[in-house]
């Protein structure tokens, strides 16, 4: 992701959650962590188009597991964050803090 370019509202969500799952994201966990979170519900076919396209921009990496009996072996991809979906977070939310400033009193966040 070129420096200046920003994520999209989702994208942000859907890298967030990866952080915060610590490299136990696998698609369905991060659905889960964002509607927790948020209270917004998410299709998890758009979970993985999004998941799909952030490897595809080098945001994230993934890894596929062979799953367990209990998951009638089926296997499972686990995400990660990379160091420039690190970057492209960090900058993501510079610029949100960047438009906020001063707004504080009109919409009412700390």
């Amino acid at each position: 992701m070129a420096r200046g370019e920003y994520l999209g509202d989702f994208e942000h969500l859907i890298l967030l959650a990866v952080i915060r799952l610590d490299g136990s994201g696998f698609g369905l966990t991060i659905a889960d962590e964002i509607v927790e979170r948020t209270g917004r519900q998410v299709a998890t076919g758009a979970v993985y188009t999004t998941l799909d396209r952030l490897e595809r921009k080098g945001l994230v990496r993934s890894v596929i597991e062979q799953g367990t009996a209990e998951r009638d072996n089926r296997r499972r991809r686990r995400y990660s964050i990379t160091k420039d979906g690190t970057s492209a977070v960090s900058d993501t939310q510079s610029a949100i803090r960047a438009m906020s400033k001063g707004l504080r009193v009109i919409l009412e966040f700390s």
